[in-house]
């Protein structure tokens, strides 16, 4: 049997690097994960709030060429953040997909 990781290990090694949050209802968000806790709240520092993104969500089922930049929707740049563990539904490492390497 190969190595094992569990959800949490995967989440702290994204620690310091930036990541993309999608959540319950119509919000995403990319920004640099500074910690989490055992309910998978997290703190991310600047913040790219993406609202009402239903079509982008379809577009990327239907094409794996699409464009995040063609978005329209409201967008906004926040600080500093603290999202609800509950209400998380995915969380992707920007940084770990594109080889970068993690801090940790």
């Amino acid at each position: 049997m190969g190595s094992q990781m569990l959800p949490l290990e995967l989440i702290d090694k994204c620690v310091g690097s930036r990541i993309w949050v999608i959540m319950k209802g119509d919000k995403e968000f990319s920004g640099t994960l500074l910690g989490f806790d055992d309910f998978v709240n997290m703190v991310l520092e600047d913040v790219i709030e993406l609202c009402d993104t239903t079509w982008l969500i379809r577009l990327r089922m239907q094409s794996t060429n699409n464009n995040a930049s063609d978005y329209t929707g409201a967008r906004s740049k926040l600080p500093k953040i603290l999202l609800n563990g509950n209400n998380i539904c995915m969380v992707h490492s920007i940084a770990l997909s594109y080889g970068q390497k993690s801090n940790s």
